[in-house]
């Protein structure tokens, strides 16, 4: 299976990071690929709170959405957005939604992420995801070309239960569309997603945002493919830009079988 990632510095106008997406995701298409990932944010990345109230439609009217949608007919691609801002029934709150979008440009699946980045990093750089967005409460499981993709957002990664749940669920891959910050990235990007491809022996596919962005913030990179033994097959660097990357499917069995700590969870009783 080839897949594309689309590696972004989105700004704070959803139609010109649309033109990005479609020129991007065509590029990865005319490669081969046959499921393509994209970032957290792809459609708008704003850490101003008023301004991406006032940005943000419903999913019903989203154009980011729509022009993917399109972008998936025309091309026969199975597409993950990565997670877009939109408005929720909260009129108070948004919701960091992501989809699967199939060939036929239908909805497949969406996923709201479920951990909200809360935190003070030092330096003046905080983050209070939860005053902007309503956080999701149900994991997303989806088929998509023969494979099975379980579905989460940037901060979720720092939350195993969550990817056990959906490899126990007979999650293959597992996407993780990310926006994250340099001192995090640093640290713990690439440590924390070989750590959920070993523990679930699945491949881990994360797109993510790159470089510095109109709002003012600046975001790691590093966009990843990570296969079931830990290795990681891709690495995009810091620059914004698309990739492909072959998967071979049959490695999680053949890993599974050597390993099988997949088969040796067990119930632990609480403390």
């Amino acid at each position: 299976m080839r897949i594309g990632l689309i590696q972004m510095t989105s700004g704070i106008d959803p139609e010109r990071n649309a033109a990005t997406l479609e020129r991007d995701l065509a590029a990865v298409a005319a490669e081969g690929a046959h499921i393509a990932f994209t970032p957290e944010m792809s459609g708008c990345l704003d850490k101003n709170r008023e301004r991406l109230m006032a940005t943000a439609t419903t999913e019903a009217k989203d154009p980011v959405l729509a022009r993917v949608r399109e972008v998936a007919k025309k091309t026969g691609l199975w597409i993950h957005l990565g997670s877009l801002a939109l408005k929720s029934i909260d009129a108070e709150k948004l919701v960091n939604r992501g989809f699967l979008i199939s060939p036929d440009g239908e909805v497949a699946a969406s996923y709201d992420k479920i951990h909200l980045f809360d935190v003070d990093l030092g330096e003046g750089e905080r983050y209070g995801e939860s005053r902007t967005f309503q956080g999701g409460t149900r994991p997303a499981l989806a088929d998509a070309d023969g494979a099975t993709i379980g579905m989460t957002i940037c901060y979720d990664v720092r939350f195993p239960r969550l990817f056990d749940r959906l490899s126990e669920a007979g999650a293959q891959i597992l996407s993780v569309p990310a926006a994250f910050t340099v001192p995090t990235g640093e640290a713990h990007w690439h440590l924390l997603l070989r750590a959920r491809a070993v523990e679930n022996s699945c491949f881990v596919i994360a797109a993510a945002q790159a470089g510095a962005h109109e709002d003012g913030r600046t975001t790691y990179g590093h966009s990843l493919v990570v296969d079931p033994w830990g290795e990681v097959l891709l690495d995009m660097g810091t620059e914004p830009g698309h990739a492909v990357c072959d998967l071979e499917l049959e490695r999680i069995s053949e890993i599974r079988r050597k390993l099988p700590s997949h088969e040796h969870r067990t119930h632990i009783e609480p403390l």
